[in-house]
């Protein structure tokens, strides 16, 4: 096999974490002797081992490992942490040669783990591939902000309402399983006052258990007035209010209200950014969406669109003023009846 396929490899057993690491990147690694794939392992979940040592834990004994190769999706760790550091133990197991995906982001890291194998006379290669595998994770320390996503559901002639209806439900099964799976990636989910009191939600992942739930997030004019029964008090997962007015009330555990008089997408990111969360999805409504896309802080569009025509309704982005904004398009995928449509900007 060569290394090309082995980075991929690695990569498929990466996947496997998503949705369970958290704040840390999904890796995956496999340990290569003549040719032939003989371990293979993945960050399973936050705080547990890296890939690294998964794949070394699979070898009946750690003498199997001198003089084989690791290809490993991102750069083995250099220092302490909830785990010891990787390279080290690959330099103690005789590693040969270490095949990385991509250098690590993170300035913990940043090139140390590398230099630690190549110090140790280990031979190093980087592919400069990231299998698209940690988006957030190098963006968020490539641009020391959350990536943000805006998810709509909308009908072909781009409405997400009917005239007069409170909630409309527009796609499918199918959209609804994938919008799950896009809430599973994500730090926080954000919504506005209006989508809150209208709509009630739960703002959780419905289809994966979690230890680590994304926050839900809530932008409203005065958290003391909102009524007790809404879902976002249900101890499910933990949840900001972020309020323009103090709070006087005493609150469950589960939930924080942040207080700033002026509260916009720049400081709702920049506010996030401080707490290390590195994934925002932008759930609603329509005010809200808008605001983020005309500040400027909109990096993705997931798009669900129904064979629908509504007519009169709610437009998606009704309150976006600014200039003409152009997207590259980067995935078409069809759900059901529906379609999903990702866009990055250009």
């Amino acid at each position: 096999m060569d290394e090309q396929a082995l980075l991929r490899t690695a990569q498929a057993a990466a996947r496997q974490g998503r949705g369970h690491t958290y704040t840390n990147p999904v890796v995956g690694a496999v340990i290569v002797r003549d040719g032939q794939v003989i371990a293979t392992g993945y960050h399973h979940r936050f705080g547990g081992p890296h890939a690294e040592i998964e794949a070394l834990q699979q070898l009946p004994d750690p003498t199997v490992a001198q003089g084989a190769t690791m290809v490993v999706t991102l750069e083995p760790c250099s220092h302490y942490g909830k785990t010891p550091p990787c390279a080290a133990k690959l330099i103690a197991v005789g590693i040969r040669r270490v095949v990385i995906g991509q250098l690590d982001p993170n300035p913990v890291v940043a090139g140390r783990g590398k230099r630690m194998l190549e110090a140790a006379g280990i031979d190093v290669t980087v592919m400069n591939d990231t299998g698209e595998l940690n988006q957030a994770y190098n963006f968020f320390y490539q641009q020391k902000r959350p990536l943000v996503t805006v998810k709509m559901a909308q009908t072909l002639d781009g409405k997400m309402n009917q005239a007069g209806s409170q909630r409309t439900l527009i796609t499918g099964p199918a959209a609804y399983q994938a919008s799950q799976r896009l809430r599973a990636q994500q730090h926080a989910i954000l919504i506005g006052e209006r989508t809150l009191m209208v709509d009630n939600p739960q703002l959780t992942v419905r289809e994966q258990q979690m230890d680590h739930p994304p926050v839900r997030v809530a932008l409203v004019e005065d958290a003391d007035r909102l009524p007790p029964d809404l879902h976002l008090f249900d101890g499910q997962a933990p949840t900001w209010l972020l309020s323009r007015h103090a709070t006087k009330k005493k609150w469950p555990v589960s939930v924080r209200v942040l207080v700033d008089q002026e509260w916009r997408p720049a400081t709702v990111v920049q506010r996030l950014a401080q707490e290390g969360l590195q994934a925002l999805l932008v759930e609603g409504g329509s005010v809200v969406q808008s605001r983020f896309l005309a500040a400027g802080l909109v990096d993705r569009l997931v798009v669900y669109t129904a064979p629908t025509i509504f007519g009169s309704g709610l437009p998606v982005f009704s309150e976006y003023q600014g200039p003409p904004m152009h997207w590259n398009l980067s995935q078409v995928e069809p759900l059901g009846q529906d379609w999903r449509v990702e866009l990055r900007r250009k």
